[in-house]
């Protein structure tokens, strides 16, 4: 496979289906594709899924879901974005950026005012070159045995003009996308 991709010829597309098998062809058997095994945090699956085929091949996948929050006292939705991968032969040729600008199309037509997304610190330029913003201060996200500290980095985008997002302490109503 080249890896002097025709950046003009390559598009997201929605998926009809993501699975393991999708997964795995994009990345293979790597047990911890995410990087993430080691928080020990049970997530979500994601209801809508963006993927880019190259030659047949899926190398690229971002999901997306409706996820509640509340911020300070006040409950609202974001739209949580999460399983952003690309296959490992193929990073640094900006699919990342397309399949997440794809999906934040789609995502500008669910309601919710705000995307929100965990990474690990050293996507965090990524994701800014992307439009995102740093959320500071601890998010709490569900899990089995009640809120915990999210170890990841937590980011936002407005998905409306003008959407501002509000002061408080974070809770993430849900698992974690």
């Amino acid at each position: 496979m080249t890896t002097n991709l025709p950046p003009a010829s390559l598009t997201a597309v929605r998926l009809a289906r993501y699975t393991k098998t999708e997964l795995s062809e994009i990345v293979g058997d790597d047990d911890d594709p995410f990087g993430v095994s080691e928080a020990g945090l049970t997530w979500l699956p994601k209801q809508e899924h963006f993927g880019i085929r190259l030659d047949g091949r899926l190398v690229a996948h971002t999901g997306l879901l409706p996820v509640p929050l509340s911020v300070g006292s006040a409950e609202t939705q974001a739209v949580g974005f999460g399983g952003v991968v690309v296959a490992p032969d193929l990073r640094g040729h900006g699919l990342a950026r397309l399949v997440v600008t794809s999906a934040l199309e789609h995502a500008r037509t669910m309601g919710p005012p705000y995307g929100i997304l965990f990474c690990r610190p050293h996507l965090v330029p990524l994701y800014q070159r992307l439009g995102w913003r740093m959320l500071e201060g601890d998010v709490h996200v569900e899990q089995a045995e009640g809120p915990v500290v999210m170890p990841l980095r937590t980011m936002w985008t407005p998905l409306r003009d003008g959407a501002q997002w509000p002061v408080g302490p974070v809770r993430l109503l849900s698992f974690p996308m």
